[in-house]
């Protein structure tokens, strides 16, 4: 379903994403709307405290580009609270978490490259996939979180491609 060249965030359907907790998504540019084949653009928003449970993508890397609000980062034993203009990168095949912070919604801007599509065969649960967790930070927080929340494996999401 090809829209053309131009895409209007506010017309793209929202889904929940698997390994994320209170989080929309709406994939701005991908292979069904723009034909792209080696990038993929997604546009998030994270309530305050939620976001993404620890997981790494095998063979995709991600940046996250602050929009709006804060988030805290972890990845590769490094963590850092970003604000709006602050961007971090995931290398493929290393467990990460971002986490919304503070009193206000965090938007961000998704880049994976080659593209993720929501494939459940493209994420990998930290603890539930065989990936080890860390030891303490965001990483085991957000397991405790999945935990809390009776998370055992990769979540059921809704992705406006089925």
């Amino acid at each position: 379903m090809a829209h053309g060249y131009f895409i209007r965030a506010a017309e793209v359907e929202a889904y929940r994403p698997a390994h994320h907790e209170g989080t929309s998504n709406r994939r701005l540019i991908g292979r069904d709307n723009v034909g792209a084949q080696r990038l993929e653009v997604v546009l998030g928003r994270l309530e305050p405290g939620h976001g993404a449970l620890p997981h790494a993508h095998p063979g995709i890397e991600q940046v996250c580009y602050l929009l709006a609000g804060r988030a805290l980062a972890e990845v590769g034993g490094e963590r850092a609270e970003l604000g709006p203009g602050d961007c971090c990168f995931f290398p493929a095949d290393v467990p990460h978490v971002f986490t919304a912070v503070g009193e206000q919604a965090a938007e961000v801007l998704v880049i994976y490259a080659p593209p993720y599509e929501e494939n459940p065969q493209r994420a990998v649960r930290v603890g539930v996939d065989g990936l080890r967790p860390a030891e303490s930070g965001a990483v085991g927080a957000g397991i405790a979180r999945a935990e809390r929340a009776g998370i055992q494996g990769p979540l059921e999401s809704s992705s406006p491609r089925g």
